[in-house]
């Protein structure tokens, strides 16, 4: 099924933090550096990002930057424009979901439905005797302000701080306890969408990972250099979290978060999460969220018929899973397309596959149902081991193949899956990845000591009872079938199937040799899985090191590229793209 052992990979050259230069300006450190770039004569100054931001260690920073007795200013919290909280609620909750602990459906609308246009009105009024009108928070950008600031927060802080109980969700009272619930399905969708429509009208773009001391950049530099980026390979930030079953070969492989309890979750590119560091380098840089740059130039990153199909939506993320030296991944479906779109609401869905970079001597992969399982005696263990904690062997229902190293396991929504311990999956999959509809998680107990959620009732009714039996090693275990060759290379097809908009490719290249490759219009994402690297070198001559287990993303713009191996073993990379 697979090609044997994998090849052997050298110490690796993992860049946790890549970096792109600016075009056209300099990364300033300091609210007082930003101060200085406001224009004479700013009557209302807005500054709006996200809700869980500090947004009173913006305030402090910003009353000490202007602390020079020139300038007076006046502050106006736009939170307290919003519409009460039972109205926000019904706006932005659905009927099934609304007491679901777990989901919500994905918020549709706008931002501006959530505000008191009013209210918003008289916050945004002139200050008298010449002061500065500072307009803060969420929605800022609403008001009608001279010049607009954008201080953002990269969305692992912000998901670190609501864990923490710290912030707020997006237009909830002071005293409304923060919920990732909220954050993830309400607040990032509405507030990635507002971001994006005012994304051409930001002044200045400014990090606040460090409130006393952010960094910025303005608001044409951010531009200009996104809009570059989209014409040439390159990275996103990578980050890894811990989960009750992960493993530690990121920290001992790659050398990511030695001090964490595990890298369970690599976020190589995931679209809606990732940032893209600008900068001269990771001391001095402005993180910007990978969305944006596909929002600013969707043609050239993604391509015409890509955005004709997904608009300004990303479709395919790369992430690792890594259960070496841990446990089994939880037994779990995605929704079906249906679902998706009508409970959920996604216009995809979650179609995911795996590709084993490493797997351990006796690891499994949980894929599809048994040959007549009896679904009915599944799910009412499924529900014991829920309601009771009555343990069950989940492989009476769910079959096992072993874990291949090379080998691609197809995943499409519906079908019970999971990793075992001691492997490393490089899940090449659709970008929603919130939706782990878990049958079974081994009675699994989370951080506080309570059993870990599942989601029996989503899980069966997502089930498709037409993954099972021949048909999963026939349909889902493909033989890698040749593409195309060339001098010292070769690509050929890991798997495809009619229900996935995407294909997993693998290119291998010799020593001293390059693989030809064009996007045909449609953007590729590539990673090294075997050998040192390689360099990926364009049509109009821009370069790019990729080096083992780094992700790259070759923008549909790009055209044509070369893979270049220059190092002295053969080199493997996983390349997926929309079909």
């Amino acid at each position: 099924m697979g090609e044997g052992p994998q090849l052997k990979t050298k110490a690796p050259q993992y860049e946790p933090t890549p970096c792109y230069p600016l075009l056209a300006d300099a990364v300033a450190v300091g609210w007082a550096d930003a101060a200085g770039t406001l224009p004479k004569g700013t009557r209302v100054l807005a500054v709006d990002g996200p809700a869980v931001l500090d947004w009173t260690a913006v305030a402090t920073g910003l009353r000490a930057a202007f602390g020079d007795g020139h300038t007076r200013l006046e502050f106006a919290d736009v939170r307290t424009a919003v519409r009460d909280w039972e109205t926000v609620r019904r706006l932005t909750e659905t009927e099934q979901l609304r007491d679901d602990p777990d989901f919500a459906r994905l918020a549709g609308g706008d931002l501006a439905e959530l505000m008191d246009p009013a209210a918003l009105a008289a916050l945004a009024a002139p200050g008298e005797d010449g002061a500065l009108r500072v307009l803060l928070g969420p929605g800022a950008a609403l008001g009608d302000a001279d010049v607009l600031w954008w201080a953002d927060l990269p969305k692992r802080y912000a998901e670190a701080a609501v864990k923490h109980g710290r912030g707020r969700n997006l237009a909830a009272p002071e005293d409304e306890p923060p919920t990732l619930r909220r954050l993830l399905y309400i607040d990032w969708p509405l507030l990635d969408r507002h971001r994006d429509q005012m994304a051409e009208r930001i002044d200045r773009w400014i990090d606040v990972t460090d409130t006393v001391f952010p960094a910025s950049i303005g608001g044409q530099a951010l531009r200009e250099t996104c809009r570059s980026l989209a014409t040439r390979p390159f990275r996103t930030r990578p980050t890894f979290n811990s989960t009750p079953w992960g493993g530690h070969w990121a920290q001992e492989t790659l050398g990511h978060n030695p001090d964490a309890e595990n890298t369970a979750l690599g976020y190589e590119l995931i679209a809606p999460e990732s940032g893209v560091l600008l900068g001269d380098d990771a001391s001095r840089c402005v993180e910007v969220p990978f969305q944006l740059v596909v929002a600013l130039s969707p043609v050239d990153v993604l391509g015409p018929a890509v955005h004709e199909m997904f608009g300004t939506s990303f479709p395919v993320r790369f992430d690792y899973l890594d259960t070496v030296g841990g446990g089994n991944l939880s037994v779990h479906c995605h929704p079906r397309p249906d679902d998706m779109h009508s409970v959920f609401g996604w216009p995809y869905t979650q179609h995911e596959s795996y590709y084993l970079m490493r797997a351990g001597e006796h690891s499994k992969v949980f894929l599809g149902l048994r040959e007549g399982a009896d679904v009915e005696a599944f799910h009412h263990s499924a529900h014991a081991a829920d309601a009771y904690g009555t343990p069950f062997d989940i492989e009476r229902y769910v079959q096992v193949f072993p874990a291949e190293a090379g080998q691609l396991y197809l995943v499409p929504a519906g079908t019970p899956h999971g990793s075992g311990e001691g492997n490393v999956v490089l899940e090449v999959s659709a970008t929603p990845y919130l939706y782990s509809l878990r049958f079974y998680d081994w009675l699994r107990r989370d951080a506080a000591d309570r059993q870990r959620a599942v989601h029996v009732e989503h899980a069966f009714r997502n089930l498709d009872p037409a993954r099972s039996g021949a048909a999963v090693a026939r349909e889902l275990i493909q033989r890698p079938r040749p593409l195309r060759a060339g001098d010292g290379w070769r690509e050929e097809v890991l798997g495809a199937l009619p229900a996935m908009f995407f294909q997993v490719h693998r290119i291998a290249v010799e020593p001293g040799r390059a693989a030809e490759q064009r996007t045909d219009g449609r953007f590729h994402v590539l990673t090294v899985v075997d050998g040192q690297g390689a360099v990926i070198t364009t049509a109009v001559g821009h370069r790019h090191s990729v080096h083992y287990a780094e992700t790259l993303a070759v923008p549909a713009s790009v055209t044509a590229y070369r893979v270049h191996n220059q190092g002295p073993d053969p080199v493997r990379l996983v390349k997926a793209q929309v079909v």
